[in-house]
């Protein structure tokens, strides 16, 4: 007998055994009994203010349409009591922008039209359809109704959505799922997640994003669902033209952001959310961690080493290992004597040190963090009244609740030794999710207690935001110990809107050639999602990575914002002392080390001159990153949003533009020769070679060892410096580089500061404005500046790419040079003053 194939069960269909309310009888009892709400039909519209609307319906979920600026509408459904408008997601300076709004009230429905919208709210059953005014493109439809249930056992269960899908539309975004660059056909959950050693299958991983892009017939927009529960998002997983988003609690409070650019998308997601402060300029070196460096002498031995190859490094880490026993903020007497005098010598030598902070408080009467902890109630409790107890690092653990503003400022306080006191320049806030072992729900229990800013809720609802609160706590205490001082924070959970308090990483990868894929992908669809500061742990966390996929995972790190090699090495965690003594012997003989001379010979050489292009590039990378704090525009995007139209750009998604001009092609597999890249429209140059493509094709590249293939765009003008050391060694430099990939007309831009404090915000810093002409026969290149800061730059580099003939003649500022400008391979060298106003070259 042939077997029937079931029907798989959807997450939002109900449990075995759960009835409808209608089908239940008083005489029977079920294991749970469910209700569903709806919005239903409309009785009355009332404009509460110029922007926002209220609905009242026959139904018990309750609509209000609110209107966020010209092309930005939000939604908020809310079952039950009078819901509070709080988002921990919201940056708290953005509210509704002024916006043209007119309304109007029709036989079957009521329409709300900005500049460049129309909103149709159906009066029947208040479902909802947006069209983009000036293409007349539908971009956003109801499928049906929205849905809420209700159950006996378990109180409001979900809250859904069902939206039409267009034939042939993309979806992005949703934060670093380990999946393809496209979203379409699966189904994914947002549930912050220890995710050790994940794979490309799993979806929930460290951090929760619940935004994405929609790409509909060359139109983008963006949908953000700001519920702190367990989120669910299904892009047409089913083949049945729908897309489907819900949440197991809270409010439905979204936000349709329409475009139709992708990059007007993100920035105004930015706007939204929020943005990161500008980071100090080390924390955009290379940094060097590992589980663990210890004792003191091993550390000291790594920084000798890095300066003695030649090897640029701006961070060394320090894992839970140099605690006491795992008790954060504290120090392992033992291999760390004085720490205040390590961190001053690594200092010296050009090194900042970060450390690990957990958020797991082990539970030790004779320590200090406990015992103040516990006296000023800041732990979080059990439903039935005692603190939440489990196990982490330490055997037992307490762990603070983020989201009550008291705790937080507890919280930032305890930074104090460490950061004024003994010098730890920035810090990495790990296990976050909150993590928890030993049970396969891998985090608190769902009947825990928190605060949330004095609403009060479970762990269902804080459980997504509670790495993002502690992150915020630290972020804040930072700030007030040293106010001058830029914060450096890197942590692993996170939630939207936490780009404004930490950068992050995408959590304990493997070294595989699919992680090193996944790798590109999770960082650029982190940068789409707000998340600009981010990277991966390069060469892979678990298990060792061969000499190729080491260099490869280097080089693509280079355009990566945080530059991080971290490994799991040799560790003792829960062993035996037999097994700790076997553990021992084996890290002195087979350190299971990551650093980039691990391999030595070529290797190393090709590692190094990875880890120098990035200190070569810091003033464009810089520029960037200052450029996405102003704008929004991600420092990373996919080659698609260089062109949304070209179907060939989104089948080269993995292809991504870094900054403005430069166009990365990641090589993430072993032993490859050559390789299919695609330029888009427009022309381009190798980066490496000047030569010059005409776009809008497939281009077959060699590939070599030592590098990447990266080209430029034409008309671009690149920004660079001498390779240093480390950061700290900027300042001393006298000769600023500008390679001017020339086309008719072109432009670029150098920002610069201190790279340290906030000088900046009172007009401490250096904005030049460059803009090039070129007709053929003469060059003109134009600079302008504003800014007070002065830089201790003397001189100006310039590198013309694609010349037609030899110059004979370079005039700065109205006087010929007394130099030629050297020619080789149509380009042309010379040197200018460093505060020039105009060069022309003949």
């Amino acid at each position: 007998m042939a077997k029937i194939k079931q029907k798989a069960r959807l997450p939002y269909e109900t449990e075995p055994g759960t009835i409808h309310s209608e089908k239940t009888l008083n005489t029977l009892r079920y294991e749970d009994v469910f209700y569903t709400h709806s919005v239903g039909r409309v009785l009355e519209v009332d404009r509460q203010s110029n922007h926002r609307i209220r609905f009242t319906t026959q139904g018990d979920v309750r609509l209000q349409v609110e209107v966020w600026g010209d092309n930005m509408i939000r939604f908020f459904l809310a079952y039950g009591r009078e819901a509070a408008d709080f988002s921990y997601a919201r940056d708290p300076e953005f509210g509704p922008q002024p916006a043209h709004i007119v309304c109007r009230q029709e036989a079957e429905g009521y329409f709300i039209e900005t500049a460049s919208l129309e909103v149709r709210v159906d009066l029947v059953d208040a479902a909802v359809s947006i069209t983009d005014r000036a293409t007349g493109v539908e971009v956003h439809r109801y499928a049906s109704p929205f849905y809420a249930r209700t159950t006996l056992m378990k109180g409001l269960d979900q809250m859904r959505l069902q939206l039409k899908t267009a034939t042939g539309e993309s979806f992005f975004g949703l934060g670093d799922k380990a999946w393809d660059t496209d979203l379409s056909g699966r189904c994914f959950e947002n549930w912050n997640s220890d995710s050790f050693g994940y794979g490309r299958e799993r979806d929930a991983l460290y951090r929760t994003v619940p935004f994405y892009y929609g790409l509909r017939k060359g139109h983008a927009y963006g949908i953000f669902l700001d519920n702190t529960y367990r989120t669910h998002f299904d892009f047409n997983s089913n083949k049945d033209g729908l897309t489907t988003l819900w949440a197991d609690g809270g409010v439905f409070d979204y936000y349709f952001i329409n475009g139709p650019q992708l990059d007007q998308v993100a920035s105004r997601y930015a706007r939204l959310t929020g943005g990161p402060e500008l980071p100090p300029l080390w924390a955009l070196g290379y940094h060097q961690c590992r589980w663990s460096y210890f004792p003191e002498r091993r550390l000291k031995e790594v920084a000798a080493t890095f300066r003695e190859k030649e090897i640029p490094c701006d961070a060394l880490y320090l894992d839970i290992d140099y605690m006491d026993e795992y008790r954060c903020f504290t120090w392992d007497k033992k291999h760390f004597p004085n720490p205040k005098r390590m961190i001053s010598e690594l200092r010296e030598a050009g090194f900042h040190t970060v450390v690990m902070i957990d958020p797991g408080i082990r539970v030790d009467e004779d320590y200090p963090v406990y015992t103040s902890g516990a006296e000023q109630d800041v732990f979080c409790r059990r439903s039935t009244g005692e603190q939440m107890v489990g196990p982490v690092w330490p055997p037992e653990c307490v762990w603070p609740d983020y989201t009550n503003p008291r705790v937080r400022d507890w919280w930032g306080q305890l930074y104090r030794e460490l950061y004024v006191d003994q010098g730890v320049s920035g810090f990495w806030n790990d296990m976050n999710e909150p993590a928890m072992f030993k049970v396969n729900a891998l985090t608190f229990p769902p009947d825990v207690r928190h605060d949330y800013d004095g609403l009060t809720g479970d762990h269902r609802k804080a459980h997504n935001i509670y790495g993002m609160q502690m992150a915020r706590a630290t972020h804040e205490g930072l700030r007030k110990l040293q106010p001058e001082k830029r914060p450096f924070l890197l942590a692993r959970a996170n939630f939207s809107g936490g780009q404004r308090y930490a950068s992050l990483w995408t959590g304990d990868n493997i070294a595989s050639w699919e992680h090193l894929e996944l790798a590109n992908r999770q960082c650029l669809r982190m940068a789409i999602s707000g998340y600009s500061f981010v990277g991966t742990d390069i060469g892979g966390f678990v298990d060792d990575p061969s000499p190729e996929l080491l260099t490869r995972w280097l080089q693509l790190a280079v355009f990566h914002p945080l530059m991080r090699i971290h490994s799991m090495g040799n560790n003792t965690d829960g062993a035996s002392e037999t097994e700790t003594a076997q553990v021992q012997e084996a890290e002195a003989t087979n350190r299971q080390d990551q650093e980039p001379w691990v391999h030595g010979g070529k290797h190393t050489a090709h590692n190094r001159r990875a880890i120098e292009l990035r200190y070569k590039l810091l003033p464009y990378l810089y520029t960037a990153f200052e450029r996405h704090i102003a704008t929004g525009i991600p420092v990373l995007r996919n080659l698609f949003f260089y062109d949304q139209t070209d179907e060939q750009c989104l089948k080269y998604g993995d292809q991504f533009m870094a900054g403005e001009d430069l166009l990365v092609c990641p090589v993430t597999a072993p032993n490859l020769k050559s390789m299919t890249v695609y330029l888009p429209r427009g022309q381009w140059y190798s980066y490496w070679s000047g030569k010059t493509f005409t776009g809008g094709r497939t281009l077959r590249v060699r590939i070599r060892p030592d590098r990447l293939p990266i080209f430029v765009r034409a008309g671009a003008i690149v920004p660079t410096l001498d390779v240093v050391q480390s950061t700290a060694e900027i300042a001393s430099l006298e000769t600023l580089h500008l390679t001017v990939f020339l086309d008719a007309t072109g432009s670029g831009s150098l920002y610069w500061d201190a790279g340290e404090g906030y000088g900046y915000r009172q007009e401490q810093y250096l904005r030049c404005s460059y803009v090039v002409n070129y007709d053929g026969s003469t060059v003109t290149l134009e600079q302008s500046a504003e800014g007070e800061f002065t830089p201790n730059l003397r001189r100006t580099s310039i590198r013309l790419v694609g010349l037609d003939r030899a110059p004979t003649r370079v005039e700065a500022d109205g006087k010929a040079l007394t130099d030629a400008p050297r020619y080789h391979q149509q380009s042309a060298y010379f040197t200018v003053p460093f505060d020039f106003r105009k060069v022309v070259l003949r």
